[in-house]
């Protein structure tokens, strides 16, 4: 599966694409709408680049009442990194004193592979907006995620078709005291995700992040790991709501689920996109339904066969 729709709202507030130069549209006022800017991936020598188009939005609008920013493509996204994306951010942040949240990287797939999108490290749009409450990443080659102090970050949200291990780490090891939602798409090795559970350990022993309610570990082909370290982890006491979705858990994992600490306090488990048997399928949701609990568990997958005897299964979203 690729990601085949741009954000229609981000930050709960409807996504409104800024317009071309010459495009005669009418302006929504500046904090109704997440305001998308973006530039054609495979650029043209007519093509208006990212960072002029930037500076347009910023003089076409009263920048101060803006909340919400997606940068949807830069140009040649697949070879040049956000930095430069970053570096304009990080310049306007007098002028854009009201925002709120940022996501970087709406691309998709006709922009751009999730697993192509050349990122860097984005921490520095942190420490350039204190008051930024929401931040969302998509693409994880070069993304670089050192540990980082932030006082008002409530949301982190992290799209990759492989995430890698440092990054997991410099999240884990984060001192975020408002996060109240992490969602990591931990991928495949094959893209660059080759962390474990243990890179997550302050995440899960519950030493970091005393505020999360949400917590997602999605898109793992190690799903099954995942789910058996977060069924001892300390930290689910506390949280509400648990996405495990969108990865390769199988019944072993689901397994581990069942027989691991009480989930009957979650509001919500998400175990969509699956490998798991009718039979424990059953069994998750005889255990956690009449508690009250949500439980997803849509999309079932089966196994694929190519047949010399070899099995794959897959996650949901990886090139």
């Amino acid at each position: 599966m690729t990601i085949g729709h741009y954000l229609q709202e981000f930050h709960g507030l409807p996504v409104f694409e800024f317009p071309d130069a010459e495009a005669r549209v009418e302006l929504p006022d500046a904090g109704a709408v997440a305001w998308r800017i973006s530039a054609p991936t495979y650029c043209g020598p007519r093509d208006e680049q990212w960072a002029p188009r930037f500076e347009r939005f910023l003089k076409a609008v009263d920048a101060g009442r803006v909340r919400a920013l997606v940068v949807g493509g830069w140009n040649e996204a697949y070879d040049t990194s956000s930095a430069e994306v970053v570096t304009a951010l990080i310049g306007a942040n007098d002028r854009l004193s009201g925002l709120e949240a940022v996501f970087l990287g709406d691309m998709v797939v006709e922009d751009c592979e999730i697993s192509w999108i050349v990122q860097s490290d984005v921490t520095p749009l942190l420490a350039a907006y204190p008051e930024l409450r929401g931040l969302g990443v998509r693409g994880g080659t070069g993304l670089v995620f050192p540990p980082v102090r932030h006082t008002g970050l409530r949301g982190l949200v992290v799209e990759t078709g492989g995430l890698p291990a440092e990054v997991v780490r410099g999240i884990a090891g984060s001192d975020l005291p408002a996060l109240e939602d992490l969602e990591l798409w931990l991928g495949t090795d094959e893209y660059g995700g080759d962390s474990t559970p243990d890179d997550l350990a302050p995440v899960l022993d519950g030493s970091s992040l005393p505020a999360l309610r949400r917590l997602a570990l999605r898109n793992s082909l190690i799903q099954d790991e995942v789910a058996a370290a977060v069924a001892g982890a300390p930290v689910v006491a506390r949280i509400e709501r648990l996405d495990l979705s969108m990865g390769v858990l199988t019944d072993e994992g689901a397994t581990a689920l069942l027989e691991g600490q009480p989930l009957t306090h979650l509001s919500h488990l998400d175990l969509s996109h699956h490998y798991v048997s009718d039979a424990v399928r059953l069994r998750v949701l005889a255990a956690l339904e009449p508690h009250g609990v949500t439980v997803d568990l849509s999309d079932a997958q089966e196994p694929e066969d190519d047949g010399d005897g070899d099995v794959f299964r897959y996650v949901a979203v990886a090139e």
